[in-house]
């Protein structure tokens, strides 16, 4: 069984309260430590707690506290339990420090494997605050990503810290989740509250961080290969390796799945012979990271991803869609960290993004075939220099400077002659610059207040400024309540000002306005008992002018006010069982408008994902649930439906596990839909009903 190790200070074990006090109750004796594991460095601090990481939601520890050396990094042992198993301790890229006003989810590497994740989205599905409807079988891009009832737009995406977001809109391709090897992906970290200070003012939902791993000092081999129903082939590799003062990971990634099975009557995209049509995906990439300390205080790191993805599209639906979406994309970053004295690091980092979209298909008018593309090139160069510092043993400040210029190139092209009139090429370009400090304040043991700024300055909208703020007060060792506030703004895509949109029909609009409103939180974090804890969870948010599509052209439509509860628990029961329950309630409703007073479309009201888990020697069973209680049926409708018309609820069963056949090499499998139950997914696209994948995985 692999573990991860964390060396904590003793101030820390009780720091999801906020209270040292507790370190008390769930430090592990320095007398048992230091029996055990004679093989660390005398350097290590003596004080330490095995995690067993899950779907979970702890508290992000700040960096300065999370000390393994006196070098503030992680170091690297191997060290022997006494049931025999095998525990290591990762070196891992550096933690996101964030206030503790608002929750942080994380989930590690183990987890994912667990699950038997293949994209981002599909790790991302069982957190608390999503509902992702573009992963898994029939998926399609156009039903969405949604946090906190916030499209994928409406929150920042970065890779180990860089933005992601092409600010495309979602109809074209938008963030694409299955662009990092689930192979190369350390962990993965979800927040709100003052984040929205540091990465981005459009963050009205949260920031997810996708943190990558950075190679090891010993070389490293992991493999996996898949294959499984409907024709689905997944291959997995990476391999790690460095020296004393340098490191590097490389991994890459194969999908392919023709997703063509049988759909009832009124599905979308069902063909003559009742199989789901054009829904196919085919993804390659390739990620590399390379790392080298410099001096002890000096950490260069460059990381590199390429994507390729081929797939059928099946938004429409009713009649047949045959659209295909090609997405080429680039991403490379250079980040230098920089100890400047012992309670003050500087992280600079310059990054590069490319997308490159092109849709293209069949068109009929007045019974005649004619033929469309849409081409969307996106470039996005980011810079942004970073300050940590702790003023004092109790105040904190972080702040910088963030610069990112986005150029579109857009083509427009189609034979038809009702849109002929409308072929056009565009190449425009946005400078966004931005201003951002977060002060904390740690005004007692127990009591922390946390107050944000950013201030952004923008060749199309002009100057804007988002202030934050949050607070956290332990009650008790074992209770604490905390809350926040934050301001946003998101601009119009440059397509939707700009470009018309000749695969859906739809003209852009020069005379949009941003998004602006706010988002807040108030929640509890709670110990129940030792291997129990949870974190409830009020969001909220009031979004203007939101976005979309009126008569066939984008207009601000109007006033959304989003409000809904996260629960995230926890039980670890007995060493090798753990179990975990996470749910949302979203009612994100329309304000203003035809749609007044109905529920924004594709988001359900409740989504409850839960597992249980069995862990040992090698051996994994995982099993997981899922209730959703079905979404509004939205856009491209068949045209029986009416807009107010919601999916049914589904609850659907998954079983993973693995079967140790030698030392490093596992048979794994992964049934999905337990069930057989043929659900509708979302807007009338189906599940295939029970599925299943088998490999095997090794690693030397």
């Amino acid at each position: 069984m692999r573990q991860k190790l964390w060396m904590l200070p003793l101030s820390l074990l009780g720091a999801f309260v906020g209270s040292p006090s507790l370190a008390s109750e769930i430090a592990v004796e320095e007398s048992d430590i230091n029996q055990k594991y004679q093989n660390f460095n005398p350097d290590i601090l003596q004080v330490s707690e095995v995690i067993q990481h899950s779907t979970d939601a702890i508290l992000l520890m700040q960096p300065s506290e999370l000390q393994v050396v006196k070098s503030e990094k992680l170091a690297q042992a191997e060290v022997p339990l006494e049931d025999d198993a095998d525990i290591s301790l990762e070196a891992i890229g550096e933690q996101d420090s964030l206030p503790q006003s608002t929750p942080t989810y994380i989930i590690e590497k183990e987890e994912i494997q667990k699950q038997g994740a293949t994209s981002v989205a599909d790790v991302l599905k069982r957190m608390p605050g999503f509902a992702i409807n573009d992963v898994g079988h029939g998926a399609d891009i156009h039903t969405g990503t949604y946090y906190r009832g916030h499209s994928i737009n409406q929150s920042v995406f970065l890779i180990n810290g860089r933005p992601i977001n092409n600010d495309v809109n979602t109809y074209h391709g938008a963030t694409d989740l299955n662009s990092i090897p689930v192979e190369a992906i350390e962990r993965i970290e979800v927040s709100s509250g003052a984040s929205t200070a540091l990465y981005g003012s459009s963050a009205f939902g949260g920031v997810i961080n996708i943190i990558t791993k950075q190679g090891s000092s010993t070389p490293k081999f992991n493999a996996t290969v898949e294959f499984g129903s409907l024709n689905l082939n997944n291959q997995q590799t990476s391999f790690s390796s460095g020296g004393k003062n340098f490191r590097y990971n490389l991994s890459f990634e194969r999908f392919f799945i023709d997703n063509r099975y049988k759909v009832p009557q009124g599905a979308a995209n069902r063909d003559a012979s009742g199989n789901l049509f054009n829904a196919d995906t085919a993804t390659s990439t390739y990620f590399g990271n390379f790392a080298v300390d410099l001096n002890p205080k000096n950490t260069l790191s460059f990381d590199v991803k390429k994507l390729s993805s081929r797939r059928g599209l099946i938004y429409f639906g009713f009649p047949l869609q045959r659209d295909r979406l090609d997405h080429d994309g680039l991403n490379i970053g250079l980040s230098w960290r920089s100890q400047l004295a012992k309670d003050s690091n500087l992280t600079t980092t310059l990054g590069y993004n490319q997308d490159y979209f092109n849709t293209y298909g069949p068109t009929v008018f007045q019974g005649n075939t004619f033929y469309r593309t849409g081409t969307l090139d996106t470039q996005n160069l980011t810079a942004r220099v970073d300050h940590e510092w702790r003023l004092t043993n109790n105040n904190r400040l972080r702040w910088g400077l963030d610069l990112k210029n986005t150029n579109l190139d857009g083509i427009t092209n189609s034979t038809s002659p009702n849109r002929i009139a409308l072929n056009e090429e565009e190449n425009r370009s946005v400078l966004n610059t931005a201003l951002f400090a977060v002060n904390t304040w740690d005004l007692s043991d127990t009591f922390q207040v946390d107050l944000g700024l950013r201030q952004s300055f923008d060749s199309q909208f002009g100057n804007y400024l988002n202030p934050s703020v949050g607070l956290r007060y332990a009650m008790s060792p074992n209770l604490a309540v905390r809350g926040s506030w934050a301001g946003g703004q998101r601009n119009p895509g440059l397509d939707q000002l700009y470009l018309y949109d000749t695969v859906h029909g739809w003209l852009s609009n020069p005379d949009l306005k941003p998004e602006t409103g706010s988002s807040w939180t108030a929640g509890l974090d709670v110990k129940f008992s030792q291997d129990l804890t949870g974190q409830f969870t009020y969001f909220g948010s009031s979004l203007d002018n939101r976005l979309g599509i009126i008569q066939g052209q984008w207009q601000n439509i109007g006033l959304v006010d989003t409000n809904g509860l996260e629960a995230a628990l926890r039980w670890r029961f007995t060493r090798n069982w753990s179990t975990f329950v996470n749910y949302t309630y979203t009612d994100a409703q329309i304000k203003t408008g035809t749609e007044r007073g109905l529920q924004l479309g594709l988001i359900p009201y409740s989504n409850l994902q839960a597992g249980i888990g069995y862990q040992q020697n090698g051996w994994q069973a995982n099993l997981y649930a899922t209730y959703n209680s079905g979404a509004r049926r939205a856009l491209f409708n068949n045209p029986n439906d009416k807009n107010t018309d919601f999916a049914p609820s589904y609850v659907n069963f998954d079983l993973s596990g693995r079967i140790p056949l030698s030392k490093g090499l596992g048979l794994t499998f992964y049934l999905e839909n337990l069930l057989g139950e043929q659900y509708e997914r979302v807007n009338r696209i189906y599940s295939p009903g029970f599925t299943f994948r088998v490999g095997l995985s090794s690693s030397i």
